[in-house]
C-alpha cells in the first residue's frame, strides 16, 4: 500500500491486514534499518463518513454505507495535512463527529451548543487540520499534532454524547510525524465501560500476527471507569511513539499503563520478540475487570502458521466456565 496516499484502512473490529511479515524473530534486530517511515505532510484530503445503526441497539461509523464498524475506521494523517470529512447521518437521531488532538474551527466541533451536529438524514463537512512542531512568535515551543488520538459522537443521548459512545460511536486517529516508523499492522483496543470494542465479555477481540511483524496498538478508554491496559510478553516505551529513539533514551519501558475515560495512547511492538510465538493475553489488570471478561489474545504465529499450545476451542470453553462462575457469585 502506498502510504503517501490517504490511508483508508477500515479496521474491522479494530484490525488492519498486515502488509509485510518478517520470517523470524531473529530478524527483528535489523527491522529499524529496513522499516518504512512516514512521509512529510501538507496534503489536503477528502473522505466520506457515515453514522449508522447496527444490530442490538449499537451504532457505528463507516467509510461506506452499510459497512459501519465498532470501533470506527482508522483515520491516519501526517503532520501538516488537512482533512475534509463529508459526514452523513443515516440514523433517526442527531449525531456528530468530535475529534481529539487536532485543530478545527468551532463549526467542526461536533456539539449541539454551537450547532455543529448533524440532524437525521443530514450531511455536514467537518474539517480537521494538523500542524508540525515549531516556535511561536513569543519564543515558546508549540508541540505538533503527532500522536494517538480518537474521535467520537458528542450528541446522542446527552449533550456529551454519552449514549452514542456507549453504543459504539468512536474510532481511532493517528497523526504521524515525518520519519515515524510505520507498522505492518494496526489494531485498535477500546475499553468502553466494561467491554472491549463493545463485544460481550470473554469474546476477545483477538489480533493476529507472525513472529517478527511490527504491530501497532491504539488504546482508547471511554465510559465510567479507570482501567489498566496490560499485554503479556511485550513491552513498549512510554512516549509518543512507543519506540525508544536510541541507546541513551531515558524513557521508561512499560507493559502496563493506567487509562481513564477519553485517554488514548499507542505503541509498537515486534511480535514475539525475545519470547516467541504464542497466544499472548492482553487485558485490563483491574482484577475484577479481567475476571468479568475484559480480556483478549494477541495471537503470534510461527512462520509456518502454528501457535504453540493454542487451542481456540479451549479459549471459548474457559470463557464459558468463567461466565458461569461469575453468575454464581
Amino acid at each position: 500500500m502506498d502510504r503517501r496516499g490517504f490511508n483508508r484502512r477500515v479496521l474491522l473490529g479494530g484490525a488492519a491486514v498486515a502488509t509485510t511479515s518478517l520470517s523470524a524473530a531473529s530478524e527483528a534486530a535489523s527491522a529499524a534499518a529496513t522499516a518504512r517511515t512516514a512521509p512529510a505532510g501538507g496534503e489536503v484530503r477528502r473522505i466520506k463518513m457515515y453514522a449508522e445503526r447496527l444490530d442490538g441497539g449499537q451504532m457505528g461509523y463507516g467509510f461506506e454505507k452499510g459497512k459501519a464498524t465498532i470501533p470506527g475506521p482508522l483515520i491516519e494523517l501526517n503532520e501538516g495535512d488537512t482533512l475534509h470529512i463529508e459526514f452523513e447521518n443515516t440514523m433517526d437521531v442527531p449525531v456528530s463527529l468530535h475529534v481529539h488532538g487536532v485543530d478545527y474551527e468551532i463549526s467542526s466541533d461536533g456539539t449541539q451548543q454551537n450547532k455543529s451536529a448533524v440532524e437525521p438524514g443530514g450531511t455536514r463537512t467537518y474539517t480537521w487540520r494538523t500542524h508540525k512542531p515549531g516556535r511561536r512568535e513569543d519564543g515558546t515551543w508549540r508541540a505538533g499534532s503527532a500522536g494517538y488520538w480518537h474521535y467520537h459522537d458528542h450528541v446522542v443521548g446527552t449533550v456529551h454524547g454519552t449514549g452514542g459512545i456507549r453504543n459504539g460511536l468512536y474510532g481511532p486517529v493517528i497523526v504521524r510525524r515525518k520519519g515515524d516508523i510505520l507498522p505492518d499492522a494496526t489494531h485498535t483496543v477500546v475499553f468502553n465501560d466494561m467491554t472491549i470494542n463493545n463485544k460481550p465479555a470473554h469474546t476477545g477481540p483477538d489480533f493476529e500476527a507472525t513472529v517478527g511483524d511490527r504491530v501497532e496498538i491504539v488504546m482508547i478508554t471511554h465510559g465510567e471507569y479507570y482501567h489498566t491496559f496490560h499485554m503479556h510478553g511485550h513491552r513498549w516505551a512510554d512516549n509518543r511513539t512507543g519506540i525508544l529513539t536510541g541507546p541513551d533514551d531515558p524513557t521508561r519501558v512499560v507493559d502496563t499503563k493506567i487509562c481513564g475515560p477519553a485517554d488514548s495512547f499507542g505503541f509498537q511492538v515486534i511480535a514475539g520478540e525475545g519470547v516467541g510465538a504464542g497466544a499472548w493475553m492482553y487485558h485490563c489488570h483491574v482484577q475484577s475487570h479481567s475476571d468479568m471478561g475484559m480480556v483478549g489474545l494477541f495471537l503470534v504465529r510461527k512462520p509456518d502458521g502454528t501457535i504453540p499450545g493454542h487451542d481456540p476451542h479451549e479459549h471459548a470453553h474457559t470463557a464459558s466456565s468463567e461466565e458461569k462462575s461469575g453468575h454464581a457469585h
